[in-house]
């Protein structure tokens, strides 16, 4: 059943199912989510440049730095993380989805996080507590409904929303303590990483194979097998080493291993065969970003690029794109839109690709760096103007009828 009453578990557990008395906003998890984390995101880069320029002090106590980094790593996209297993766990599963107050009283957990930051007064340590609540509640929320519908294979994505929150947490007492979290930075941006390799294997190859099979083609991406296990092992410990051993020749080499692998992973599916639909297209695009983050890492550990560039490769290449595209995809498919991405749908596609490619630029062109700074964090704002412009309204409106 699609759409139906609450269903409640026994011995009082979670409701679950699509509510038919809760706001339109909250009977499914990528709703309140997806525009949740467009607005912050619009909202954090807006108070970033603000800060950067004077305009406005924000998050003195806490640090404004540390905020930023805070807010791009575990605010917005922890909202898309969650927006997308709400709605992707029950598909994996076969149970019916957490909505109504349950979902309600998990988003607003959300929203306290990113406000009690930007509050007058409010001490650090205790922002950052309030924070540290969203991520286990969701990560205790999806193991219930795996364990639940006995997916074992589907715990290991939950491996990466573990290593999110405790990055989370990792990163407050870094800052607490007045240190830098570097180790906490690396694990969230590594935990994006792994989750995009893991659902990303499933999600790219299988759309891609649809739009094919809709053309009346034959060229199918490569099927999962022991390669892609492979490339993900060697990914993951790669992504150890930078996390655990210092800048050298090790780390050079398993991020170097770890390029070739994901990109021969890329080329298996085949994504130059649907360039006549963005909205598969920009799946491949969003991963091509992974080995590219790889032999930034490679070239960093090598000095030849800073660390900075190497990350920023990662962190709007791999996870913003990647996120962006998810959503947009998402939305339209849950809401009963056609899956081809409009003309403002593919312009937000140029942007985020924009921003990804503009701010590691700066390493190489020391002398445009405040340009090329300001460039990149305009086409940010453009990317998810532009999806809250047009998928807005959809995640606030009733789904539409098909057939």
């Amino acid at each position: 059943m699609i759409f139906g009453s609450v269903d409640r578990t026994k011995k009082g557990g979670i409701p679950r199912g699509l509510s038919q008395t809760a706001p339109i906003l909250f009977c499914y998890g990528f709703r309140p989510f997806f525009l949740g984390a467009a607005i912050w995101a619009v909202v954090v880069m807006a108070l970033w440049i603000a800060s950067l320029t004077g305009v406005i002090a924000i998050a003195e106590d806490y640090g404004p730095t540390h905020w930023h980094a805070h807010e791009m790593l575990f605010g917005y996209s922890s909202a898309v993380l969650a927006g997308f297993l709400l709605t992707a766990v029950p598909n994996w599963t076969g149970r019916l989805p957490v909505s109504g107050w349950p979902l309600f009283f998990l988003f607003a957990l959300w929203v306290a996080g990113r406000l009690v930051f930007l509050l007058p007064d409010v001490a650090g340590g205790a922002a950052a507590v309030v924070d540290s609540l969203f991520l286990p509640v969701l990560l205790l929320i999806c193991i219930r409904e795996v364990v639940a519908g006995r997916k074992w294979k589907d715990l290991k994505v939950m491996s990466g929303l573990l290593a999110l929150s405790a990055g989370n947490i990792l990163f407050h007492l870094e800052v607490i303590r007045g240190g830098h979290p570097d180790v906490a930075i690396k694990l969230a941006v590594s935990a994006y990483v792994l989750l995009v390799m893991i659902v990303g294997g499933r999600i790219i190859p299988s759309f891609t194979r649809n739009w094919i099979n809709k053309s009346g083609r034959t060229d199918f991406p490569a099927p999962y097998d022991r390669f892609d296990s492979a490339a993900i092992v060697t990914g993951v410990a790669a992504l150890a080493a930078w996390i655990i051993l210092p800048p050298g020749p090790w780390v050079a080499l398993l991020t170097g291993a770890a390029f070739l692998m994901q990109f021969a992973r890329l080329t298996r599916w085949r994504g130059w065969t649907v360039t006549d639909e963005h909205l598969v297209t920009v799946l491949h695009v969003a991963y091509f970003f992974v080995p590219l983050g790889f032999l930034g890492l490679t070239l960093s550990a090598l000095e030849l690029v800073s660390p900075m560039a190497a990350l920023h490769v990662l962190t709007v290449g791999t996870v913003a794109s990647m996120m962006l595209a998810v959503m947009t995809r998402a939305t339209r498919g849950h809401t009963g839109r056609v899956l081809t991405a409009s003309t403002t749908t593919s312009l937000a596609y140029a942007a985020i690709i924009l921003a990804a490619l503009l701010r590691p630029a700066a390493d190489f062109f020391p002398g445009q760096t405040p340009t090329l700074y300001a460039a990149s964090g305009l086409a940010w704002l453009v990317a998810f103007s532009l999806y809250l412009i047009e998928y807005g309204p959809m995640l606030a409106k009733v789904r539409r009828k098909i057939g």
